[in-house]
Formats: C-alpha cells, sequence, structure tokens
C-alpha cells in the first residue's frame, strides 16, 4: 500500500502553536511502508507534539496529513487507531493486575453476542497466542503483566498495536528501560515487522541504534525539520551536528587538572548483599571515578550501600578519613554523600510538586524558623540553583513533570549541590537526555568535581565512561574485575574487562 510516491504517509507543512510558543512550524514528514523512520532532535525540538499530532492527540493548526496518499483529518487518538497509527509510550500503557490478552484487546475486547454479552475470554486467549507469536513472547495469554519484565511488557505493547491491525507503529525511547538482550529481541521484531510491511517512526536518543536500525533520520532543531539523511549518509558527528546546529567536535570537556591525591572516601573490603566478593577502591577529591559493568554487574547496589540504601554485610568505609557507616540514606545525607539514581522520576524526583519544592526536600529542616518554613529563602536557593544550572523553566513554581528529561536530571542535581556535597553519586547521569542537554551535564559534572566535590558515575555508556573519568572501577557479575587509570582506557579493554575475560594490568 501506499501513494504513488510510495508514502503510506505524509505530513505537509504542519504548524502547532501552544500560549506563547510555536511548538511546530512548516513540518514535513514522510513514510513508506516496511520503512524505519527515525525521528531525531534534542528535548523541546517538537518531536513528541509531532507524534501526537499522528496519534490523534491534538489537530495541527496548519497542514495537512496523508495517509495513502489520501488527506485525512483525525478527529481524536480513536480515530486514528482505526486507520492503522499505534503509538507505543515511553512510559507503557499497560495494566499490571490484568492478564496479556485482557491487555491486548482493552478497549477492544471480544464478545460473545447474546442475551448477555460476554466477554469471548477463549477467542481472546486464542488471538492473542497468535499475536504472541508474531512477537516471539512465549507466555501464555493468561500470565499477568505484573509478572513479565520491561522487554516483555514492551512486546505486549507490540501485539496491541498489532490487534488493531496497525500499519503504522511509532516508538518513542522503546530501549530506555531495557537490557542488552532484550533490545536485541526488540530489533528483531522491527525487523520482522518490516517485513509484514509496516512503516515504523522511531523516536530514541541512542545514536548507536538509530544507525543500526534506521533506513532514513529525520531532524528536528527548535520546531522545525532540518533535513533527513539515508542509511549510507548518517554519520555519529552528522546528525548530532543537525541536531544542535554546531559540530560537536568537544563533546565531553577538556582535562585541565589533576585530581587532588586526598583521598575524600575510602571503602575497603566491603560485601554487598548478593555478592561473592568484597569491594575495596578509593575515590580522591575532585575526581570522577567511573563504574563500568553490563546490566546485573551490581554498580548499583554498591552504590545503594555507600548512600545507606542497603548495609553491607561486612567491611568498613571513610569518609575524608572519619568511619563512615550509614544505616539509611539520611545518615549518608546528613554527612555529605549525595545519590542522584538512575531512575530520576521514581527516585530523584517528586513529579507532581514544583521545582522550588524538589530542590529544598532534602534540607528542608533548614528553611524552618520557629516553626514556619522561610518561603524566601526556600525561593532565594532554588533561585541561585536554576541559574548555576541553567534549568530552562518558565518559573520556579513550575511543575517538575512538565520540564524536558535534561532539566529534571539538572533539578536532581541543584537540590544536592545546594546542599555542598562532599561526594555525589551519579547513576547513569545522562540516560534519556538528548545530545545537547548530555554536553551540558558533563560541563556541569567537570565544574563539580573542579570544585572538589568527589563524583562516582555509574553508566552504561562506554563512550560516557572513557570520555569523563580520570580513572574506572569495572565490575563483572558482583565483583571489582579493575580499576583502570585514565591512561589505559580503551572501549576494548573495558568490554573484555566487563565480560569477565580481561585483567587492568
Amino acid at each position: 500500500m501506499g501513494d504513488e510516491s510510495g508514502n503510506l504517509l505524509a505530513m505537509r507543512g504542519i504548524t502547532k502553536r501552544f500560549p506563547g510558543v510555536v511548538a511546530l512550524k512548516d513540518v514535513s514528514l514522510e513514510l513508506r511502508a516496511a520503512e524505519v523512520l527515525a525521528l531525531m532532535g534534542e528535548n523541546g525540538a517538537g518531536k513528541s507534539t509531532l507524534m501526537k499530532i499522528l496519534g490523534g492527540a491534538y489537530p495541527p493548526d496548519e497542514g495537512e496529513l496523508l495517509i495513502d496518499g489520501q488527506s485525512v483529518v483525525l478527529k481524536g487518538i480513536a480515530d486514528a487507531k482505526k486507520r492503522g497509527i499505534a503509538l507505543i509510550h515511553q512510559e507503557l500503557m499497560l495494566v499490571p493486575q490484568l492478564s496479556i490478552a485482557d491487555n491486548i484487546f482493552l478497549g477492544n475486547e471480544r464478545r460473545r453476542w447474546g442475551a448477555l454479552n460476554r466477554l469471548d475470554r477463549a477467542e481472546m486467549n486464542r488471538q492473542a497466542s497468535a499475536l504472541l507469536a508474531r512477537v516471539g513472547l512465549k507466555l501464555p495469554p493468561t500470565t499477568l503483566v505484573s509478572e513479565l519484565t520491561a522487554g516483555q511488557m514492551q512486546m505486549v505493547e507490540i501485539s496491541k498495536a498489532l490487534a488493531l491491525n496497525a500499519r503504522l507503529i511509532i516508538m518513542d525511547e522503546p530501549t530506555s528501560s531495557l537490557t542488552l538482550g532484550e533490545s536485541r529481541q526488540l530489533f528483531e521484531i522491527i525487523h520482522s515487522l518490516r517485513r509484514e510491511r509496516i512503516g515504523i517512526i522511531y523516536i530514541s536518543h541512542r545514536m548507536e541504534e538509530v544507525l543500526q536500525l534506521a533506513d532514513r533520520i529525520t531532524v528536528l532543531r527548535d520546531g522545525k525539520r532540518v533535513g533527513d539523511l539515508s542509511r549510507a549518509e548518517a554519520t555519529h558527528d552528522k546528525v548530532v551536528s543537525m541536531m544542535v546546529g554546531r559540530a560537536l567536535s568537544a563533546w565531553f570537556p577538556p582535562k585541565t587538572a589533576t585530581p587532588s591525591q586526598r583521598v575524600v572516601l575510602e571503602v575497603k573490603e566491603v560485601m554487598v548483599p548478593g555478592a561473592a566478593y568484597p569491594a575495596t577502591f578509593v575515590l580522591n577529591a575532585g575526581e570522577i571515578l567511573g563504574f563500568a559493568g553490563l546490566v546485573g554487574a551490581g554498580r548499583t547496589e554498591l552504590m545503594e550501600v555507600i548512600f545507606g540504601v542497603k548495609a553491607a554485610l561486612r567491611g568498613s568505609m571513610f569518609l575524608e578519613g572519619k568511619p563512615f557507616a550509614p544505616r539509611r540514606p539520611k545518615d549518608a545525607i546528613r554527612d555529605g554523600v549525595y545519590l542522584a539514581p538512575e531512575d530520576r522520576k521514581k527516585h530523584g524526583l517528586v513529579l507532581p510538586m514544583p521545582v522550588v519544592e524538589n530542590i529544598s526536600l532534602p534540607d528542608i529542616g533548614n528553611y524552618r524558623a520557629g516553626g514556619i518554613l522561610d518561603r524566601r529563602a526556600e525561593a532565594r536557593v532554588a533561585l541561585a540553583e536554576v541559574a548555576r544550572m541553567n534549568i530552562k523553566t518558565p518559573t520556579i513554581q513550575r511543575k517538575v513533570v512538565n520540564l524536558s528529561g535534561g532539566n529534571q536530571q539538572k533539578v536532581v542535581l541543584g537540590k544536592w549541590l545546594a546542599m555542598r556535597p562532599k561526594v555525589l553519586i551519579l547513576d547513569e547521569p545522562t540516560r534519556g537526555i538528548d545530545v545537547g542537554a548530555k554536553a551540558e551535564i558533563y560541563r556541569h559534572m567537570a565544574e563539580l568535581a573542579q570544585s572538589g566535590i568527589g563524583i562516582l558515575m555509574v553508566s552504561s555508556e562506554l563512550e560516557e565512561i572513557i570520555g569523563m573519568s580520570d580513572r574506572v572501577v569495572v565490575m563483572h557479575e558482583r565483583k571489582i574485575t579493575g580499576i583502570l587509570s585514565r591512561q589505559q582506557l580503551t572501549q576494548e579493554r573495558i568490554a573484555m574487562m566487563m565480560t569477565g575475560k580481561g585483567q587492568s594490568a
């Protein structure tokens, strides 16, 4: 199917305005059947708005939408679904308490027509089994969604789209919460969907997977379409340059200073629950100490022990030479050790609260005078952190849920910086953040290290580990396999040690 030009979909001259802002200006986009089109751009570039228009959530103020060459006006989300357009959100829209089959047919139930108009569960289970087979998920359709992994939930979402006979599937950051193995399985499903002539619009911040998967890349910047790149034309640097309007030759800040040899944190023979071997390392003042490893290597668990979320089974820690044994995060915070967690939305922020209250929350006791909250002092500190971190928000009263991923991460950093940390733990500091915001987070990290703060950085991106770290601790199966100096850092060496095959020497 498609029009004379081969297009399954064409969006022509799409403009969308919101109060005080033009979100999209004269944007055009084409998608052919059996094509994977990557849509890329920084947070705020207009990707989500464009996809919400395509998914029927917003009407465009100007422009035209064509399916198979025919102009259509989408009357809502249900209308878009009827026309074969499915949007799979980054936050999966499944009901954990229901079965796989119930989720697949939610709102589209199969019924036995009769006096009672009952659900035809046998037919739903039969059809669900066939759909699950198409995506390679070998589970009974009666399985509760609450029992599934993130990767399996993603497959249920795709099955849900196929149940509606979707011809165009939009995937928004589909691998953000998947393991490496689950991501590979998703890529196989995408290839099989292409063979079924389904068109896919793929939104991701992960450059490697975009270059691997996409037939074409369309880039948006500041609400406008910058241009297209074919698979043959696309390179990491070209895409980045189109996204941010400049070449990121200095992707990571230059290392201008050598960290001091003053030890700020010493971890000595610390046994983490579930580990077979103890962990030993030191962190110097002004140092960024990277932690590399595959999913399940035990990096996050080690950070949680240092922050007091979990208790060590044995061993000792010293902060600036003094014994440090937090029983709970409150103890670590009191001593100046702070954690920016991997899942900032779940563990690092209170999304419905405004920026000002998120920044003051960990130190709320110091904003009270005579039992009354000093709102002026609270606002003064928040404004200082918004300025320091260059947080893009119209006001400190803006709810954090309405900020981009990069700005949410800056709020997490800002709340801890307001309390003058000795050690800052950053677990996946740039996950789900666009390329321009990443560069800004890196610059802030470098400035914090130069001010003397010791930083522990857990990252799954080797490029980030090598670009930002002064030294790197490599872990494999909950064991430290080596500690590399800056001169020893190569992707090959780290990758070998992450899989338990290499040595640090």
